[in-house]
């Protein structure tokens, strides 16, 4: 049998410091070498995503943006993509109810992350501050340029009250996260095009590999699809409660290295 082990990064495979144990790479990157399938599916950019991953050996394709791209794990190449065909109304309605997004598209075929940085708030700055160095920046002026582009994921940070009620009115347009942030507890809504998700990218990956069996690891709500797809699936301790609900089983928490001890002891490579 066939098996593809794809995990979450934030809260599952990382740290709470955002980085990986030497012993998580030197575990993965032994199996890998031996031949086991691993892969993870992330809401991060392939940018930040390789960052954070910097000594994992990935010898397959990576589903960053929670499904909207499939990316080479060397090259970064875009193997499969989305984009949103109407996205106006969507914007208008957000800055109408005063929320300022971040909006993820390609600018003449460039990737980029645009944001009006005279009106974001206090929790959205501090989020553009951990990219700053990043070649994505791309503070505007003129609320136009929001609308500018293939536009793929928006991001919304803010509190319940605001976006609660753009949730509820948007999730059966788009496919749309709404939680807590993992690290600074703020909440997010998370907007992509209609039938984007970890699960969907997972199946596809799936089939471009010719697995029979999807063994997969998480700890928010934005795996709950990833889970509900897997023939097997793990939440770490320190997992959503509502995760752990579907979960096969429980292992323990992203600083314990859980992911890791679990392929150690259950990989058959």
């Amino acid at each position: 049998m066939k098996i593809l082990y794809v995990s979450d990064l934030d809260g599952t495979l990382l740290h709470s410091d955002e980085t990986l144990s030497d012993y998580t790479c030197n575990v993965i990157n032994d199996l890998v070498n031996k031949g086991m399938l691993f892969s993870y599916a992330t809401a991060r950019s392939y940018n930040t995503a390789i960052k954070v991953t910097h000594g994992l050996h990935v010898n397959i394709p990576l589903i960053v943006y929670n499904g909207v791209s499939i990316r080479h794990n060397i090259s970064g190449d875009i193997l499969m993509s989305h984009k949103f065909e109407t996205i106006d109304r969507l914007l208008d309605d957000l800055i109408s109810h005063d929320i300022m997004p971040i909006v993820y598209s390609y600018i003449n075929g460039i990737e980029k992350f645009s944001y009006m940085k005279d009106k974001i708030n206090s929790e959205t700055l501090d989020f553009i501050n951990t990219r700053k160095d990043d070649p994505r920046h791309h503070p505007i002026n003129d609320i136009k340029q929001l609308y500018q582009g293939d536009i793929f994921y928006i991001t919304c940070i803010d509190d319940t009250l605001k976006l609660e009620p753009i949730y509820h009115k948007y999730q059966h347009q788009y496919h749309c996260i709404y939680s807590k942030d993992f690290y600074s507890s703020s909440m997010w809504l998370e907007i992509t095009p209609q039938n984007t998700s970890k699960a969907h990218a997972i199946q596809q990956l799936k089939e471009y590999l010719h697995c029979d069996y999807v063994i997969a690891f998480g700890d928010g709500k934005n795996d709950i699809e990833m889970f509900q797809l897997a023939d097997e699936c793990y939440a770490v301790s320190n997992a959503d409660k509502e995760l752990k609900t579907i979960a096969t089983g429980i292992i323990p928490s992203n600083n314990d290295d859980g992911v890791a001890k679990w392929l150690k002891r259950n990989s058959n490579n």
